[in-house]
Parts: C-alpha cells; structure tokens; sequence
C-alpha cells in the first residue's frame, strides 16, 4: 500500500504545481532564457552558413554591373565537360558603387550552357559606406543569359563594411552587363 501512495502523491505534486503555474500567470524568465532569445534573433543556419536576422533590420542595395575586362585560360580539358578559369574586373554603380577583380572556375558542356563558382572581393561603396567584402557566387549560364547567386563571405567586410553580411544575386547577358542585388544587414 505505502508503494502505491507514493507514485500517487508524485502525480498528485506535479500536477498541483502545473496547475498553480497556470494560474499565477507566464512563468518569470530567467536570465538564461533571454540570453536564449537574443541568441535566436542572430543565429547561423546550418545548411547555408548564412546568419538569420530578424527582417526590418536587411536592406536591399541594387546595382548595374558592367564587365571590363576578362581572360579565360583552360584548367581541365582532358575530358568532356571542359573546365576553364575565368578572371574578371567588374564596375558596380548604385547602390553599390566600385570595382571587383574576380575569379572563376566554370564547367562548359556541350550545348553552350556552362555553370560556375565564383569568388570576387567589392571595393568600393555600400548604400554610402566604404570598404571591401568578398562575395561566393554560384553562377548558371544558358543560351548567352547568366543568372545567379552569391552571398557575403562572414567577417569578409573592411573599413565602415566590417560586419557586412548578406545574399542576392545577378542576372544579365553573359559578359556584358547584369542588374544585380544584395539584401544585407550588419552583425
């Protein structure tokens, strides 16, 4: 008999504690929880890296891209697809407004249509702060129209762009010139 009273006064406790809670109101947070709250405004996303804030703090930044110059040299064409790198100067004006030097590896099919990585690092000017970022971009290209993405590579930012992050993209004609955007924010 004792055996069975004390899982029922167990049940009995809980359950009366439950129900106190309820009644006296939300629970105080401790500082453990804020800190938790804070945290969850500014986490990292573990599939993309990118860094989640809350929407009202972005900004979009929209661009015209012009390519000035560009070099392609093989770097794989001992089999089909041909694997080629790109080297580009690029001039940004709008919102953001500079000059990027920037490096690619593509993988050119068959059928002209082509796919790449690219890495490029922005001097210049964001919404009127100056410094530099480096941009990762994933670039896709067919029928003479590229269309991509890139982000701001954490902690890349200098000068009044330190803490720069960010994601957009671009889309134009292949080698001439492409409206891009970049939705950013700073940490």
């Amino acid at each position: 008999m004792r055996i069975r009273t004390l899982p029922t006064l167990a049940i009995m406790a809980l359950t009366t504690s439950q129900a106190v809670g309820a009644q006296s109101g939300p629970v105080p947070r401790r500082p453990a929880d804020e800190k938790r709250v804070h945290m969850s405004e500014h986490e990292s996303d573990p599939a993309s890296g990118q860094s989640r804030t809350l929407q009202s703090k972005r900004s979009r930044a929209a661009a015209k891209i012009v390519v000035r110059s560009s070099e392609s040299k093989p770097f794989d064409e001992a089999a089909s697809p041909a694997l080629t790198e790109l080297h580009l100067r690029e001039t940004f004006t709008g919102d953001m407004a500079g000059d990027s030097t920037v490096r690619a590896l593509q993988v050119r099919r068959d059928d002209r249509s082509a796919s790449m990585v690219s890495i490029q690092r922005f001097r210049g000017k964001l919404a009127g702060r100056q410094g530099t970022f480096v941009l990762q971009g994933s670039e896709l290209i067919e029928n003479g129209k590229i269309k991509a993405t890139w982000f701001v590579v954490p902690r890349s930012g200098t000068g009044e762009l330190s803490g720069l992050r960010g994601e957009g993209g671009f889309e134009g004609d292949f080698g001439k010139g492409s409206d891009g955007t970049l939705d950013y924010w700073f940490e």
